[in-house]
């Protein structure tokens, strides 16, 4: 299998894993939570998840990335979270926008994956020409 391949393969299966992590988390959230913002609070929380496995993964496997210091990391992730931000507004966009014109839950968590399939796509792209462009092998 050529390298890339191997990479979008990869990539893709990452991708798969922290939007299993961001939509079991949300779906935690409001079962636990029935308060005014369960919505929003499901997605926020499910976002931070779906970030955290993204980036551990994306750093290791992908970018092959090591820090030299934990300030080193806690720099990149910040500028990872930076470009996440587009990112997740394309997100939140179809999540938000499927909950309002279906109101239903499946719906809701389908827009979501819709979201984050297109938000990953357009995420690799930042990251590997501003997050991680030094950090390549």
């Amino acid at each position: 299998m050529f390298f890339s391949t191997k990479l979008a393969v990869k990539y893709a299966a990452f991708a798969l894993m922290a939007t299993a992590a961001n939509i079991g988390a949300q779906d935690i959230v409001v079962r636990m939570y029935h308060g005014a913002f369960d919505i929003a609070a499901s997605i926020i929380v499910g976002t931070a998840v779906g970030l955290v496995v993204k980036y551990v993964l994306d750093k290791r496997y992908i970018f092959r990335f090591q820090a030299r210091s934990v300030a080193h990391d806690t720099q990149v992730f910040v500028l990872y979270s930076i470009m996440g931000l587009a990112t997740t507004v394309i997100f939140w966009g179809f999540e938000f926008g499927f909950h309002h014109v279906f109101e239903s839950r499946e719906m809701r968590y389908l827009g979501g994956v819709i979201g984050l399939a297109i938000g990953y796509l357009t995420k690799y792209q930042l990251d590997r020409r501003y997050v991680f462009r030094s950090e390549q092998t």
